[in-house]
């Protein structure tokens, strides 16, 4: 066997133009990384080159995915890449796959300089789906502006990237593997952990585990289902749920997670978990919730498959959050939300007297604020709620808390909801999604629309639909300057605010791999009315959404391709 010092190399490379990074990382189709030489290397190389050598040399890197399809051949080039870099230290998920808000946790633990991970979230995986990376720094979020601007700009220059291809790990064997490099004064090692443990402590030090399991296997035991659609969530669902909490196995479906997530798109809508959503109408489950591909999103259903919406599902956890013992530790910071997120959140806000912070979308503006002391709790319409325990929306924290309340209430999930709308009133919600656009007939679009919305006439515009008349009070595209560090994020989103609160809002998304998705979303509220269809209730306003965008004539699309 030979116990030489193993070489690194320096290879040359070219440059490619289009590796900007998204809202979450880069994400593309699995074809752009396996057909274009070196994508991946550029990419990987682009990331370390963006920290400073004397903060990387030593260092400690994460590093984990969802199971997805390339997930392993990403990881054994990372380790290599990470030697060759003067990374000291890599601590990676069992057979290399982690959940994103486990990841989160474990930077901060370990008090890495940062991880990265692979996952392209609720987008569909296997060989023709897709694949993304994403890099979150220490704190254990998503890496801000100026990090994935500098490593975009990085990868637009790259002319050659260092790698120790003789490194081959092991990760099937939990435990620490130790590797002498040439050149090198110390070994690189790396540190195969359980993808779950540190994570499971860190929220058995959040929730009361007892309550929670004699709500799901005590004498008077709800009946739950929860369905990780084969996405990573699932080893923690059984982990946690099933093993800890008593949950019946059979409770648990779907977990056991696979690089195409079993045909599945693993996104946890109306749409993608129709399924789940038609055996809720037919079962007795009292309580029922899906997760995503990376496990930081999450959907929650009662009885008959009753629906809360993510936006009405932060709301009710800020109104109960004592239900929750950190909290009753650490005291409340603040409440924030995503800009096109409901105004639900606002009104518990309101009545609580707690601060309530309106941002761009996007997880790392959640986290400036925590890192500063000023949040607790927060959430984004697109199905994401979270904590301050870590830096990253969290699936499985958003039902466990979901499941303290129940406990705590001992009312169901529908009684619940009813009992918020009576106390603040409701605000119907709904997000029309028309994905795989043409980027320019999209960007065109958006751009001829703000147009019109900045030309000062278009303030006070009455437009009526039925019996219904809507005037707009304001318009804008919403600038967010950053009350930390005084930053600012301009071009977040078209908004047309009426003067009876009502929002429409306008978004190109950066989360897709391929074509550009627009996304509507229409947030209207009522005081008496709060019992109605919610498509029913907002129709006028989609109408006028419709109307004021030319959206359809513009894109040749008839209709949205998933309306939540």
């Amino acid at each position: 066997m030979d116990n030489s010092p193993l070489q690194v190399l320096t290879v040359p490379t070219a440059p490619y133009p289009d590796q900007r990074p998204g809202t979450s990382g880069l994400r593309k189709k699995v074809y752009v990384f396996q057909s274009r030489k070196k994508y991946l290397h550029n990419y990987i190389q682009s990331i370390f080159s963006s920290i400073d050598l004397r903060d990387r040399q030593g260092s400690t890197v994460v590093v984990g995915g969802d199971g997805r399809f390339f997930n392993r051949t990403a990881v054994e080039v990372i380790v290599q890449m990470a030697a060759a870099n003067g990374v000291g230290r890599m601590i990676i998920g069992h057979h290399g796959i982690m959940s994103t808000p486990a990841i989160s946790c474990v930077i901060r633990k370990y008090k890495a300089i940062g991880g990265i991970i692979l996952t392209a979230s609720h987008n569909p995986g296997g060989p023709d789906g897709d694949f993304g990376i994403k890099f979150n720094t220490a704190n254990g979020g998503p890496a801000k502006e100026a990090v994935t601007n500098k490593i975009f700009q990085i990868s637009r220059t790259i002319e050659e990237f260092a790698i120790c291809p003789g490194l081959q790990v092991d990760l099937t064997s939990l435990g620490k593997q130790m590797f002498d490099l040439e050149n090198k004064f110390k070994p690189f090692s790396v540190e195969i952990v359980d993808s779950v443990e540190s994570y499971a402590n860190l929220l058995r030090n959040i929730f009361d585990f007892s309550a929670l399991k004699e709500l799901l296997s005590g004498e008077n035991h709800i009946k739950i289902r929860l369905d990780a659609m084969h996405g990573v969530v699932g080893l923690y669902v059984r982990r946690i749920l099933c093993e800890e909490l008593g949950c019946p196995a059979h409770s648990a479906i779907n977990c056991v997670p696979l690089e195409d997530f079993g045909g599945l798109h693993p996104d946890p809508n109306l749409t993608h978990a129709a399924d789940l959503v038609d055996s809720m109408r037919d079962e007795q489950y009292d309580f029922t919730a899906a997760f995503d591909g990376d496990g930081d999103r999450n959907m929650i259903l009662g009885k008959h498959g009753f629906f809360v919406t993510p936006s009405d599902s932060v709301a009710v956890i800020a109104d109960n959050i004592f239900c929750i013992p950190y909290f009753q530790q650490t005291g409340v910071r603040g409440f924030a939300r995503s800009m096109p997120t409901s105004a639900a959140l606002d009104r518990v806000a309101k009545a609580t007297q707690i601060e309530l912070y309106e941002t761009p979308t996007g997880w790392k503006f959640f986290g400036n604020l925590m890192d500063a002391g000023r949040l607790s709790l927060c959430g984004e319409e697109s199905f994401g709620i979270g904590g301050d325990h870590i830096r990253e929306k969290d699936g499985l924290w958003a039902v466990l808390a979901w499941l303290s309340i129940l406990a705590s209430r001992r009312q169901s999930v529908e009684d619940i909801l009813r009992e918020h709308w009576l106390k603040y009133g409701r605000n119907y919600y709904t997000r029309y999604d028309y994905e795989n656009i043409d980027i320019d007939a999209a960007c065109e679009m958006m751009e001829d629309l703000e147009i019109l919305i900045a030309d000062k006439s278009f303030v006070k515009q009455r437009f009526a639909v039925e019996d219904k008349i809507y005037q707009v009070e304001k318009a804008d595209n919403f600038e967010y300057t950053d009350p930390v560090d005084s930053s600012i994020s301009r071009n977040q989103g078209l908004r047309i605010i009426f003067s009876d609160g009502s929002r429409i809002i306008y978004r190109l998304s950066g989360t897709g791999s391929q074509g550009a998705t627009v996304r509507i979303y229409i947030d209207s509220y009522e005081k008496e009315q709060i019992f109605e269809d919610t498509q029913v209730m907002l129709a006028p306003l989609a109408t006028i959404a419709l109307k004021i965008s030319q959206l359809h004539h513009r894109t040749g699309r008839s209709g949205p391709s998933v309306i939540t």
